[in-house]
């Protein structure tokens, strides 16, 4: 078991932070309000009254950067956990379709598939994880039948009371960053290094984001609105749903 330093999460931290960031940046460079007019409802702008191209592109682009972020910082906070893992015992990023982390510990062999928060899916989802992790024992026995195998759905943040679901374990959180470092300290730790340049970079974001709502604010007004400044709610029910 190998000795956890604090100076190297730090390290870690601020090495690939900027990973994160430049995704989020990305991820508005390539929104295009074309596409995503078509995932919205229009009905609910006008049941929820709204009156301003700026108060409906606002809507469609922040609900996009809550959804996509969640998404890009719990890929970077695997990443963290990996290397943490890799650390204190010596655990690797699975080559296992749909497995994050492989390591070994007190005589079993831990596959963990590793999720940003508790409620990261529906019913359907969470059998599919359950195959892909019965599919990952069935490829580890292959070559080793005496493996013992514990599967293990990691959450980076949350809490689950009934962590034993019978077919896995489902760690949250303090338990997680317990489980894959052996710190039960960890979880307070990390969140101090995580704000490394975060101003700085945040406001290269929020750049990108001022950029992204006058664009699209410009874009929708010349296309959805009366000469008088009045959204054409028809045409715009009319782009999103006609056949």
């Amino acid at each position: 078991m190998g000795i956890l330093n604090k100076h190297d999460i730090q390290q870690y931290v601020e090495n690939n932070i900027g990973t994160f960031h430049q995704k989020r940046i990305a991820s508005l460079d390539n929104l295009k309000l074309s596409k995503i007019l078509k995932r919205k409802n229009p009905y609910l702008f006008k049941a929820k009254y709204v009156l301003t191209a700026d108060e409906i592109i606002r809507g469609i682009v922040d609900a996009h950067i809550s959804s996509s972020e969640e998404g890009i910082f719990g890929d970077w906070l695997e990443g963290l956990a990996i290397f943490i893992n890799g650390i204190v015992y010596n655990g690797w990023k699975s080559g296992i379709p749909n497995i994050d982390l492989e390591f070994d510990n007190n005589g079993k062999r831990f596959i963990v598939n590793i999720k940003s928060g508790p409620n990261w899916g529906n019913s359907s989802q969470v059998a599919k994880m359950k195959s892909d992790f019965k599919t990952a024992q069935r490829t580890l026995r292959t070559s080793n039948s005496n493996l013992n195998i514990v599967s293990v759905n990691g959450c980076c943040y949350g809490k689950d009371s009934r962590p034993d679901k019978g077919d896995y374990f489902k760690y949250c959180g303090q338990e997680f960053w317990e489980f894959i470092s052996g710190d039960k300290t960890l979880f307070t730790e990390i969140i101090e290094p995580l704000g490394y340049k975060a101003k700085e970079k945040n406001d290269d974001f929020l750049t990108s984001y001022s950029q992204m709502i006058n664009k699209f604010t410009k874009e929708f007004i010349d296309t959805f609105c009366f000469g008088n400044g009045d959204i054409d709610w028809k045409k715009l029910v009319k782009y999103n749903s006609e056949k």
